[in-house]
């Protein structure tokens, strides 16, 4: 979990807020020319010459003279106090990701540079406010070559909001609202263009006094509010009514509201808006630039992303400077295979002569990074002053795996370089692995051509395709361009060794063992081999082929053609070259922000109040919630009181059963933790690690990890997920009253929905007489909702609860067809489950849709139901079609 603070142990100090804002304040002051301590030194030594008459008159002099010097220093603590808040906001990126490790020492050395950049102003005031931006800016500058882009936005923004609340320019109460989104929940939305979730943000909103009537507003002017909702980019437009008259940040809320997809845009927006477009703009600083503040205790460390040799920039800079491995001044070690002892020799003897050392891959070399750290530390000091260190390694997959010391990361100057997205550089990347020569090895040059040609748009697609997240992929895969080349090379050798295409082979060498030697989930499997089949057909060689919608497989052409066919007539980045449905992207880019607000919520300072404007300490919205929550929890299902009311224990009987009890252990635990940490409030009990982590998931609306372990997976928020839990309850009470099967099934109320549907498979197989391992279920989609049904069928379940994403059901039709734009999870009616034979299965025109408990899928997939389609179930295979049981 994130944790923010205003305090840093560095060295065995504990450094504080105020005491690093008055250490930089002296600084500051004195660089500026306005301190005034030399002329009492000078003053202090003149006194030991004067009587006691004078010396008492110099006493009282130099009080007055130390008066003004205070004075005179109290002019720059706005510069100061800037200053001290962008370091701990730095500081706490490590939360975010091991790598971002940054200390006060190099933050010092920043903080100077920036102070002797600043202009110079004959007004103190003018010259205080020229401080403060060039140290906000050269910060800024330092911090963000060295994070990832994903994070970029993350880091600007909370830089923004921190300035804005110490000059108390915006409301605590609107960014915690921006920040949490404590949305309403089980309300409808009465307008067609807002979802019941954004509805509940809106409800939430307008229980506040500066959003009063929003609710109302948006109801009575509907035509007027759903043209800005669906207008392409809302944020640029004008808000309608009054509500274009709110601040910069009331708006931001507005907008979390409504167009949840848009807000990595329009917080974008509002950062140009308050500190100015140069903290937006996605220029990298030149590598030169750069180099000028690295030195002998200062390495650079470039951090590794696939498809970026940031080593090329080393070697230009190098010849410039006369560094180059011909004069024998530039060292290059690659770590890995048993090199450690020639990058310390080499280290020495550059330390020695001035030289330049590239130490590549150090994460390979876990053991000696330690050695490394000391090397780095010994000739940070009393080397030659040309003496330079060039470190390159990849992340670490995940937190627990980050090997890097933390000292050599505080210590470099970190740099990140990653590859340009989107399909236009990812063709052109693909297509840069080979050349003309290329092109003219083989003597089926037609056929070769273009399967190269279509290998290459497969490899870009798949590769891109992971940014649309489980609806992309279900697990993240490291596909590789060996996989392309390699992948060319057999085509070569296939189609120099065949009469005819072998379209079969190819398709099954490239999918299963070439790209599919990656993918371990069958699904994924799945959706590569039906690319290929889109792909990598006869009709290829007719003219007949769309690799996307609007771009056709290009003709016979010459190397340099190709790319110029890519330039010309590839259409616009959007989901529909990769076969998905453009909702694709407005939920991934849901999901980003999303992930963005709850990553700056984690780092929101702990040991501050938000301060003015009514919000209630962190104590205290954690044991209002605490004591809401132990109040709603029901009593435990008594099982054995349960058990005496069942005749016979029929499979849905068990299954009741299993629930109660597996609800009965989740909610066990939510009542142990929470009476618990209402006694470590209280000053009762000790406060443990463990009630600190559920007072901080409390507070931060998220499920504490003690209750996830127990429970079901989900990815809602607490507040969302606690009354998802007292439904789920409900709905069992309601279903072991007297055990007679529901009329319409709650299937996405299970914490084990596969039992249920086995359930079904073993009550018919008792019934008829059947083999359970020769049967399955046929799902029939009605055309009616949960109220319609007052009775359970005579075989088989009724059964609601499930949503669709990347298509819709079409009621009327009875089949899938296209979603509607801006509709991500559009419910589906009740559906009729019941168990056949396996034989009896009828799977002409249907499409083998995947069942997921959470829009996660991977490993929350429950079964497989049969749905009908018109079109080619390829369509919906490359869309990512699934149902889901949670949204």
């Amino acid at each position: 979990m994130l944790q923010s603070s205003l305090t840093k142990q560095q060295n065995g100090f504990k450094i504080t807020l105020k005491t690093l804002e008055d250490n930089l304040l002296s600084r500051l002051s004195s660089a500026s020319g306005n301190f005034l301590g030399d002329t009492v030194l000078v003053e202090n030594l003149e006194i030991t010459k004067q009587t006691a008459a004078e010396i008492e008159e110099k006493v009282q002099e130099s009080k007055v003279t130390e008066t003004k010097i205070n004075e005179a220093r109290e002019h720059y603590r706005p510069a100061a106090t800037r200053a001290s808040l962008l370091y701990f906001t730095m500081n706490d990126l490590h939360a975010i990701h091991p790598m971002y490790q940054f200390s006060l020492k190099a933050f010092s050395i920043v903080f100077q540079k920036a102070i002797e950049r600043a202009a110079p102003e004959e007004s103190l005031a003018a010259r205080v406010l020229n401080l403060i931006d060039s140290i906000t800016f050269s910060v800024f500058q330092y911090t963000s070559r060295g994070l990832f882009e994903c994070d970029k936005l993350t880091y600007t923004a909370q830089v923004t909001f921190q300035i804005l609340l110490m000059s108390k320019e915006i409301n605590a109460v609107e960014l915690d609202f921006l920040l949490r989104y404590p949305a309403q929940t089980r309300v409808t939305s009465p307008v067609d263009f807002l979802s019941d979730h954004s509805w509940g943000g809106i409800k939430a909103l307008s229980s506040m006094e500066e959003f009063r009537n929003l609710d109302r507003d948006i109801e009575g002017s509907a035509k007027r509010w759903k043209k800005f909702v669906e207008s392409e980019c809302p944020e640029k437009e004008k808000f309608p009514q009054e509500w274009k008259n709110k601040s910069a940040l009331q708006r931001l809320c507005i907008m979390r509201a409504i167009r949840p997809d848009r807000m990595t845009y329009a917080l974008r927006d509002f950062v140009e808006e308050k500190l100015g477009s140069k903290y937006v703009v996605g220029r990298s600083l030149d590598f030169a630039t750069t180099f000028e503040e690295s030195g002998p205790a200062t390495p650079m460390f470039f951090i590794l992303s696939p498809g970026v040799d940031p080593l090329k920039d080393v070697e230009k800079q190098g010849k410039k400077l006369g560094y180059t491995f011909n004069n024998r001044n530039l060292h290059n070690v690659s770590l890995g295979q048993g090199q450690e002892v020639v990058a310390e020799q080499a280290l020495d003897l550059a330390a020695k002569e001035g030289h330049w050392v590239i130490l590549q891959n150090i994460h390979l070399v876990a053991k000696w990074l330690s050695s490394l750290e000391k090397k780095l530390e010994q000739h940070g000091e009393g080397s030659h002053q040309d003496f330079r260190v060039f470190i390159s390694a990849e992340p670490a997959p995940s937190p627990d795996s980050h090997i890097i010391p933390q000292g050599i990361l505080e210590n470099s100057i970190k740099i990140t370089n990653e590859a340009p997205t989107g399909m236009h550089a990812s063709l052109h990347k693909a297509l840069d692995n080979f050349s003309q020569d290329t092109l003219e090895m083989c003597t089926r040059e037609n056929e070769f051509k273009s399967i190269l040609f279509a290998l290459c748009y497969f490899h870009a697609v798949v590769a891109e395709r992971r940014k649309f997240g489980p609806q992309g992929w279900n697990r993240p895969y490291p596909f590789n361009t060996g996989d392309l080349t390699i992948s060319v090379n057999v085509l070569y050798n296939y189609l120099e060794a065949s009469s005819k295409v072998p379209y079969d082979d190819l398709r099954y060498l490239f999918g299963e063992i070439m790209y599919g030697g990656h993918i371990t989930d069958d699904w994924d499997r799945r959706l590569c081999k039906t690319y290929l089949e889109e792909f990598i057909k006869p009709e290829m060689l007719e003219g007949e082929l769309l690799l996307a919608p609007g771009f056709p497989l290009p003709g016979n052409m010459d190397y340099n053609g190709y790319h110029q066919y890519i330039d010309d007539a590839l259409p616009p980045e959007s989901p529909y070259l990769y076969g998905l449905h453009p909702n694709a992207e407005i939920g991934f880019l849901t999901q980003t922000s999303e992930k963005l607000f709850r990553i700056m919520l984690e780092m929101q300072p702990r040991d501050t109040s938000m301060g003015e404007g009514g919000v209630v300490t962190r104590e205290e919205t954690v044991k209002a919630l605490l004591e809401e929550m132990l109040e709603k929890l029901t009593d435990e299902f008594n099982i054995a009181e349960l058990m005496a009311k069942v005749e016979e224990r029929t499979p849905y009987v068990v299954v009741a059963f299993q629930e109660c009890e597996r609800m009965n252990v989740l909610t066990g635990e939510i009542k142990r933790s929470l009476k618990e940490l209402d006694l470590g409030l209280k000053g009762e009990l000790t406060m443990t690690s463990d009630m600190e982590n559920l007072q901080n998931a409390l507070f931060l609306d998220m499920v504490p990890e003690s209750w996830i372990k127990r429970a079901y997976p989900s990815t809602a928020s607490l507040g969302t997920w606690f009354a998802d839990l007292l439904a789920r309850i409900k709905e069992l009470e309601a279903w072991t009253g007297d055990f007679s099967l529901p009329s319409v099934v709650w299937l996405a109320g299970f914490f084990n929905p596969q039992s249920f549907l086995t359930a079904i498979m073993q009550s018919t197989a008792r019934k008829n007489e059947w083999p359970l391992d020769k049967m399955t279920l046929q799902c029939d989609v009605t055309k009616k909702s949960r109220e319609d049904f007052a009775s359970p069928p005579r075989e088989g379940a009724y059964v609601h609860g499930l949503f669709m994403e990347g298509a819709r059901w079409d009621a009327q039709t009875g089949i899938i067809t296209d979603a509607r734009l801006k509709e991500l999870t559009p419910a589906m009616p009740v559906i009729f489950i019941k168990a056949i034979p396996a034989d009896k299965q009828d799977t002409r025109s249907v499409y083998p849709c995947p069942v997921y408990k959470t829009r996660h899928r991977g490993p929350t997939y429950v079964w497989t139901f049969n749905l009908k389609t018109r079109e080619n179930p390829s369509k919906w295979v490359l869309a990512g079609v699934a149902l889901l049981l949670q949204t």
